[in-house]
């Protein structure tokens, strides 16, 4: 699955949606209910019943929650009652009064006024109950207001007054008729109708203005504004859009089959959204299948929408709806959602078919590579060098082999340095190439390369073509993988003269280039610093002949020390490894010591 947030819904036998969650992370949050150990009974029977998982993925976290949301009021999903947590999501009230108040609430009485929630997303309830106190301005005291106290002066404005975060309706200074059309408005933006209130506001800012009123049009467009910084711009929720099928077409890479996603919009959220896989009989084009497709799937889930938005022009017309292509606006984001579902599907076929088939993974990257250098052939067996050294000292190289993309560890090679002095990677990799391939060529000519990877940029690539090509000459293609100034593979250079080739550095054949020099850079170092270790540890027990390191090992654990070693007796070096390996230890330091008198 994805890692996008999104919601997912479980079917149970009979294909009936038992529960519908969203997350964050939809391949974290759905494996979380197979790969742990769940406490809870009620979650182990869910488990238990699922037999089907599908999921919409959406752009943003909050897209997800409106989506769980609006799929829960369709399917009413068994399990989502009986999952619950035991907490009581908040709500918003709006009472009843003669001067009504708005408030957070988690107890719900509807004789004491009209509740809107719950909320599971406690955020924006809260944000909800600030732009409502921002652009309206509703009482917050728990006087009980009548029309005949306010008119004896039975009230006294509090600080909220004075600060102006309230009109004072208590003491007169806000009249009922205008509290209450400001408190309707405030309904439909809990009914979530902000676009008839900023088209109601508006109204009344030109108004305002007309009658050059201009301090009263500009808190009206203070109230606009505000609205247009909430309204955050959201795929599974537009209040412009009542009731619409959205469809697109998605091919897969033989065009053989096409995946066909659909989107049905309720009352301006989404409700369903399924993708469904068509095989080409006669080489159909998109327009004909995705024609063929849309009455089926419309009669399949009986919508009679009377407009369909679909990605390009449609040759024919359906008796009972239009076609639409928008360009721009809340049904262009719509399409933008389906397109990225079907292309999101036809990505998890892909890998479904690839772990029950790799070998097709890996074929399908040679063929891409091949296509990408234009190769005669595909790219079966790939051969990549490095260089290792700390200022000339103990150079190494090594060649690792891939065959069909994956590892062949029995055919790496480790190269020490043999006829560079000093630190001179180009020198030192001619000699490497130029030693493996002579007796390539000499034993197995079988097993040379399709292609050279070289781990380096143009120089390295040159190098080696100067031996492959002129000194060999053997025609292997040679590419190289270069560094931008961060030391971070940027590109694929590939032809004589190198040219930069085209690839996305997301894309998969990009990671598998880069795995094959990480490889290559990991052995070749790790060779480096055996060797290179093998000399920081060496003593002089080391070049006794006749003792192993087992020995020498007994002798350092004893004595502590290599000069202890050579100043004992021969008696004490008796008692730690026997007379026969004493005397040859004895004899080989007294000798040494001779020998520098």
């Amino acid at each position: 699955m994805p890692e996008k947030p999104g919601s997912y819904q479980f079917y149970d036998a009979d294909h009936v949606i038992i529960y519908v969650g969203k997350a964050k992370s939809l391949k974290s949050r759905v494996s979380s209910y197979f790969h742990k150990e769940v406490d809870r009974f009620k979650t182990k029977v869910l488990v238990s019943k699922i037999q089907d998982i599908s999921y919409t993925v959406v752009n943003t976290e909050e897209d997800a929650l409106l989506l769980e949301n609006s799929l829960i009021k369709k399917y009413n999903p068994r399990y989502n009652v009986l999952l619950k947590d035991g907490k009581t999501y908040p709500s918003i009230c709006v009472t009843n009064e003669f001067f009504p108040r708005i408030f957070k609430t988690r107890t719900i009485n509807r004789r004491f006024g009209t509740y809107f929630g719950p909320y599971s997303h406690v955020g924006s309830m809260y944000a909800i109950l600030e732009l409502i106190k921002k652009i309206y301005k509703p009482r917050t005291c728990h006087l009980s207001l009548t029309r005949e106290g306010i008119l004896q002066g039975k009230f006294k404005a509090c600080l909220e007054y004075h600060i102006h975060n309230c009109e004072g309706p208590c003491i007169g200074r806000q009249q009922y008729e205008d509290y209450q059309s400001k408190i309707a408005q405030a309904k439909e933006i809990l009914k979530g109708h902000t676009r008839e209130v900023q088209k109601q506001l508006y109204e009344e800012m030109q108004k305002a203005a007309e009658d050059l009123r201009f301090e009263e049009a500009e808190v009206l467009k203070n109230r606009i504004l505000a609205l247009d910084n909430f309204c955050a711009k959201s795929e599974v929720v537009s209040q412009t859009i009542t009731d619409v099928d959205v469809f697109t077409i998605v091919d897969d890479d033989a065009r053989k089959n096409a995946f066909v996603n659909y989107i049905h919009v309720t009352n301006g959220t989404i409700n369903q959204s399924f993708t469904f896989e068509y095989k080409r009989k006669l080489d159909e084009s998109d327009q004909e299948l995705l024609l063929a497709a849309i009455p089926e799937i419309r009669e399949r889930f009986q919508s009679h929408a009377k407009e369909i938005i679909v990605p390009f022009d449609m040759d024919w017309k359906l008796p009972d709806a239009a076609f639409f292509i928008p360009q721009r606006g809340d049904k262009k984001h719509l399409l933008e959602l389906s397109q990225m579902n079907g292309k999101q599907y036809k990505f998890d076929r892909l890998k479904q078919a690839e772990k029950l088939n790799p070998e097709q993974k890996q074929t399908r990257l040679m063929k891409e590579l091949q296509q990408k250098l234009q190769l005669e052939k595909m790219p079966y067996r790939i051969e990549c060098f490095d260089n290792s050294n700390i200022s000339g000292t103990d150079a190494v190289a090594g060649c690792v082999v891939f065959k069909a993309m994956k590892p062949s560890k029995k055919d790496y090679r480790k190269y020490i340095i043999k006829t560079v002095e000093g630190q001179d990677d180009y020198a030192s990799m001619q000699e490497v190439v130029r030693r493996r391939y002579s007796r390539m060529m000499e034993e197995t000519p079988e097993d040379l390369p399709d292609l050279i990877i070289t781990d380096g940029g143009l120089g390295q690539m040159n190098v080696v073509r100067a031996v492959v090509e002129g000194e060999l000459k053997l025609q292997i293609p040679i590419a190289g993988l270069a560094k931008d100034d961060r030391h971070r593979t940027n590109e694929l250079l590939f032809g004589n003269p190198a040219q930069t080739i085209g690839l996305d550095v997301k894309s998969e054949l990009f990671h598998a280039l880069t795995r094959i020099q990480d490889e290559v850079h990991r052995y070749a170092i790790t060779f480096h610093r055996d060797k290179r270790s093998k000399h920081a540890l060496h003593s002089a027990l080391d070049d006794v002949k006749g003792i192993g390191p087992k020995t020498r090992d007994v002798l350092i654990r004893h004595f502590k020390s290599v000069k202890r070693v050579q100043t004992s007796d021969i008696q004490e070096l008796t008692l730690v490894i026997g007379a026969s390996r004493a005397k040859v230890v004895y004899d080989f330091f007294h000798a040494k010591a001779e020998e520098t008198k």
